[in-house]
């Protein structure tokens, strides 16, 4: 448990994926690259027609990257490893042949806003404001960035990524188009992600890899981008100026 879990749970055609990690769902790289795993194998799996993912806990929806590895980065190529995890989740969620609606039950930050965003469909209640903090420790929100962008669009992106410190709101991410639908409360929420994921259920699967496709259109070179964005974040974790951002905000 103190390493974190993903789980597969299978039932009626939805595949859903729930992730886990006790530090506010804060994901080390072992569990970002299990989760990639996991929903790759949904997307394969032929009894699967629709991926529901969420995570677990009463805390964040997902509070970015692991700190605890992010500070014992030394090297260059550790770096971008480090920062290649979200990238494998954001293109097995872009790759995957089937619609995958993200349940987002509180907070995001950094790559759980990267998650959100990657997803073909966001449910969200009220309480799930949203932050790109990267550049509060130094770096940038490189990896997540396209698809951030991709969804909610440069100014709002920019927005985000200049203003590093504040929230906004859900209602803000709504509007913007990042979160598909706002619920006050998560019992609302789960009703109608399990409405829509029934429905989805016993859709044409090949109408819906259609769409997957078309929806992701001019995203195939997104393997390549993303490892070069988490090469710039791998170079800026070694400066000086990031070593001291970062222990200065561990120290808060």
């Amino acid at each position: 448990m103190e390493n974190g879990t993903v789980n597969l749970h299978i039932a009626d055609h939805i595949g859903s994926i729930e992730f886990f990690h006790p530090q506010s769902n804060s994901l080390p790289g072992a569990l970002l690259n299990k989760l990639a795993e996991t929903i790759t194998e949904a997307g394969n799996n032929d009894d699967i027609k629709v991926i529901v993912l969420r995570s677990a806990g009463n805390k964040a929806f997902c509070a970015g990257a692991s700190f605890d590895e992010l500070i014992a980065i030394k090297e260059f190529a550790a770096g971008q490893q480090f920062f290649s995890g979200f990238a494998k989740v954001i293109n097995a969620m872009r790759k995957a042949p089937k619609f995958i609606i993200a349940r987002v039950q509180n907070k995001a930050v950094g790559g759980g806003v990267g998650i959100a965003a990657a997803a073909d469909y966001t449910f969200a209640v009220k309480d799930a404001s949203v932050k790109l903090s990267e550049l509060a420790v130094g770096i940038g929100p490189f990896v997540v960035g396209p698809a951030v962008e991709r969804k909610l669009g440069t100014s709002a992106f920019t927005a985000l990524s200049i203003n590093a410190t504040e929230w906004r709101s859900a209602q803000w991410a709504y509007e913007k188009g990042l979160y598909a639908e706002l619920f006050d409360d998560e019992a609302a929420m789960d009703e109608s992600i399990q409405k829509l994921a029934q429905k989805l259920g016993k859709s044409n699967p090949e109408a819906m890899m259609m769409l997957k496709k078309v929806f992701w259109e001019g995203t195939d070179h997104w393997d390549t981008l993303l490892t070069e964005r988490a090469g710039m974040s791998g170079k800026l974790v070694l400066s000086e100026f990031t070593v001291n951002a970062i222990n200065s905000f561990k120290s808060k």
